[in-house]
């Protein structure tokens, strides 16, 4: 019996006609690819606007009461896919469906319903190329009331698509507890791929994009990085996570724990091998120690000093009950025996909270010092490898010490998977090309 394969087609290769029509070669090539997910047509060229994006724009034109921008918009999408039904050259039933979903938003669907149509427009177009069924979402997934995705989808997923053979089904959106349509956050279409392939239990799921597979780093800062030909789940969620955005990530979940490999692979370049994520990589040897190296800008970190700081009973509990009460998380919290430093997404620290913040804090631990440095990037290197090499860390903080880089902080995991450093935003795509040069200078030359 073949491989049974699910792949994910991302918004570039759904971007155009001619684009599905490629991406339907690529399911036809191979039997094992039996189950199809989508996503909504992305950018065609620079400048271009994703289809969700104007969905989006619709919806708030619609909240606003402003119907003539809401018709605009929705004139955009409507040309959008009248054109994708012309480079087909099939008709596929679009006009009809597009009045279908106008009527909804215009009757009060809602926001997530809006934003969701982008995905299930591009699926029934996707079943009609392929001639294969159309497989709603919202049969297969679901949240809970606190918006959060519902496990027993796997199951409820593995139930319906056992009744067919071959599916396309629209990513990025379910059912809510409400009964209606719940969108996941921008990307989430991966995650609706990786619960599909969990509930057929695939052999293999292919995430087809607009790359060859996984880079060393952002080829946008060093120019042709390595491709990453093997990389275990955990070394993906930490580069996707500081920026790598080949994956969203959290779309591993679902297939980690069923041990499923993932393929990244280029709809553009099919004969490409691409990068596997799979549960343990094989480790390498010598300078190749580094998998990858990612980037995340614009985070503040809230530095606190205070002697005898370890012997006070909750002291830790106490500062993060104020960043808790206020709806933030953080990033990392590197700590030494009288001092601790909260690192935190500046989006979470708009209109004064910050302010706010650094008040409560002195109240509820009275700290010797209390500061801030803004505007800081984090740099994760990362790598399996590390941990059994000696003189990683040297090499790293040399490299950057070589290129004239100010380390803020820094943070390593008790994993030893990866090295964080914090530095100026202005010196972060520096200190990536650094830390490059350091352990990809083999493949540099």
């Amino acid at each position: 019996m073949n491989q049974l394969k699910v792949c994910k087609f991302g918004g570039t290769s759904m971007a155009d006609g001619n684009v599905i029509l490629s991406a339907a070669k690529i399911v036809k090539a191979d039997p094992a690819r039996r189950y199809v997910v989508v996503s909504a047509p992305g950018k065609r060229f620079g400048g271009d606007i994703k289809v969700t994006d104007l969905l989006y724009a619709c919806s708030d034109c619609y909240e606003a009461g402003d119907l003539n921008a809401f018709e605009e918009a929705f004139g955009k999408i409507c040309a959008r896919f009248e054109s994708i039904e012309k480079e087909i050259g099939k008709n596929l039933g679009m006009r009809a469906a597009l009045d279908e979903v106008r009527s909804e938003i215009l009757n009060g669907a809602g926001r997530d319903y809006c934003a969701s149509r982008g995905e299930y427009l591009a699926a029934k177009i996707m079943a009609a190329v392929l001639e294969i069924p159309f497989v709603d979402a919202t049969e297969l997934i679901r949240f809970k009331p606190n918006g959060q995705l519902d496990e027993a989808s796997f199951s409820l997923a593995g139930e319906v698509l056992k009744k067919y053979p071959q599916a396309v089904v629209p990513g990025f959106y379910g059912l809510g507890a409400d009964g209606k349509v719940k969108t996941f956050s921008r990307g989430g279409g991966d995650i609706s791929g990786s619960i599909v392939a969990r509930a057929v239990a695939a052999e293999l799921y292919e995430n087809w994009t607009d790359v060859s597979g996984f880079y060393a780093c952002d080829p946008r800062i060093v120019s042709s990085p390595k491709c990453i030909v093997e990389l275990s789940y955990q070394e993906l969620r930490e580069l996707s996570y500081m920026g790598a955005n080949v994956l969203h990530s959290e779309s591993i979940f679902p297939v980690r724990s069923a041990g499923i490999p993932i393929r990244i692979a280029n709809t553009f370049r099919p004969e490409d091998a691409g990068t596997y994520i799979v549960k343990s990589a094989h480790r390498r040897t010598g300078d190749d120690i580094v998998t990858g190296i990612a980037g995340k800008k614009d985070f503040c970190v809230i530095s606190l000093e205070k002697s005898m700081m370890n012997a006070e009973v909750g002291f830790v509990g106490k500062v993060l009950s104020v960043i808790e009460n206020h709806g933030i998380s953080f990033e990392h919290l590197p700590s030494g025996i009288d001092t601790m430093s909260l690192v935190i997404d500046n989006a979470y620290l708009k209109n004064g909270i910050l302010e706010t913040i650094l008040n409560e804090i002195k109240e509820a631990v009275h700290p010797d010092r209390l500061y801030i440095h803004e505007n800081i990037a984090l740099v994760a290197t990362v790598g399996h490898g590390m941990a059994n090499n000696i003189g990683t860390s040297a090499r790293l903080f040399t490299a950057l010490s070589k290129a004239n880089i100010n380390v803020i902080m820094i943070d390593q995991g008790s994993s030893e998977l990866n090295i964080i450093v914090g530095v100026d935003n202005k010196d972060c795509d520096e200190c990536i090309r650094a830390i490059y040069r350091e352990f990809f200078k083999e493949e540099e030359r």
